[in-house]
């Protein structure tokens, strides 16, 4: 964790830090009241709402509130739903969320930025990718274009960060070892990424 400050370059769910009580903890103490307090003031929210938050010695804090969702964390968190995301989104319209039942696939998630050289600083673009259909092909990953785009039919970089590289496993040794197995067959001129994202989860699993 050094360096200068970039955007996320990674992410993982679930969160094994984040405990039932304390995600209910969350659930009162902050994004409730928050909700209700802009309902109150005659601005009713429906949407997404991410909280940025960091948990401290006296507890979660707040960070930031963003109305959309997350980069890179969404990444990691929508494989996870067990069926369809648009009746969940088309509930959120409708006021009918209450109606509608979330479930997990019980899965983790683990979700790595390729980025370009010299990001977060001044970096190049148009370096052909390549190795993205082999990756894919391993089975449970999904790459995520960021900053990607088409030219005379070539894929090519056009971003800091590039992709996001994503993996599904039964647990989180497996997600992260299929991650970093699919970043390993992907390639572009000057690509990076960083090599431990996942560790504090296995960590706090007393797996590393």
């Amino acid at each position: 964790d050094m360096g200068p400050n970039t955007g996320g370059m990674g992410a993982y769910s679930p969160v094994p830090a984040i405990d039932e009580a304390l995600f209910e903890h969350i659930i009162e103490t902050i994004i409730k009241p928050t909700v209700k307090a802009m309902a109150q003031e005659g601005r009713p929210y429906k949407g997404v709402l991410y909280a940025g938050l960091m948990l401290t010695s006296d507890g979660p804090k707040v960070l930031e509130y963003n109305c959309r969702f997350g980069d890179p964390e969404t990444q990691a968190v929508l494989p996870l739903i067990d069926g369809d995301i648009v009746p969940i989104l088309n509930a959120v319209v409708d006021g009918e969320l209450e109606k509608v039942e979330v479930n997990s696939s019980g899965r983790c998630c683990v979700c790595v930025v390729m980025a370009s050289a010299g990001y977060p600083g001044k970096y190049e673009k148009g370096k052909a990718i390549r190795g993205i259909e082999e990756a894919e092909s391993l089975g449970d990953v999904i790459v995520f274009h960021a900053g990607t785009a088409l030219k005379d039919g070539e894929l090519i970089t056009n971003g800091g960060r590039v992709l996001g590289v994503t993996a599904l496993g039964d647990d989180f040794a497996s997600a992260i070892s299929r991650a970093y197995e699919a970043v390993s067959l992907i390639s572009f001129e000057g690509a990076h990424y960083r090599k431990d994202i996942g560790w504090r989860a296995l960590r706090r699993l007393g797996l590393a």
